[in-house]
């Protein structure tokens, strides 16, 4: 099986839709409470890409197996080489590296862009050992936990921060 990693186009938001619709209804990775439609999932593409962000999908046997994205942390200005990841794996094609894949091209991307740092935003740490341990994998470290954040599913929620430099991080000056 060989995972194939290309930029994403508008051609493959039903996909992307679906995938991140089984992971709002049935998982705690993502807290929206409501899944996105199709117009909603293309204006967040668009804004991203045409932001200059990593927008990126994993094919396995042509047929799309997983997205990741990367965008801005935070909107302050200080903030403007700080990104959060989001990486999302379609549920049958979960443990089969399309995760791994998508993250190392992410990390590889915004290194190409001149980022310096990447934050994931781990929704529900304490269930999440998968996402937990890619990232550990592709060089995160735990900074972080914040208790009880979200309601989701009936229970308060934790996210867990973890971080990694890219390229040069905060050894020298942008």
């Amino acid at each position: 099986m060989i995972v194939a990693i290309r930029t994403a186009t508008t051609s493959d938001i039903p996909a992307i839709t679906r995938v991140y619709a089984h992971a709002v209804e049935h998982g705690t990775s993502s807290f929206e409470l409501t899944p996105p439609d199709q117009a909603e999932m293309a204006r967040r593409m668009s804004d991203l890409v045409g932001g200059g962000f990593p927008y990126l999908v994993a094919e396995i046997d042509g047929a799309l197996a997983g997205y990741a994205y990367a965008g801005l942390y935070r909107t302050r200005p200080a903030y403007r080489l700080t990104l959060e990841d989001s990486v999302y794996t379609a549920p049958e094609k979960q443990r089969r590296g399309v995760g791994r894949a998508l993250l190392v091209a992410l990390v590889d991307a915004a290194q190409a862009r001149g980022f310096r740092q990447m934050i994931a935003v781990i929704g529900d740490s304490p269930n999440q050992a998968g996402s937990i341990g890619l990232h550990e994998a592709v060089g995160f470290r735990r900074v972080g936990i914040l208790q009880d954040v979200g309601f989701k599913h009936g229970q308060w929620r934790d996210t867990l921060l973890m971080q990694r430099a890219l390229g040069d991080g905060a050894k020298t000056k942008p």
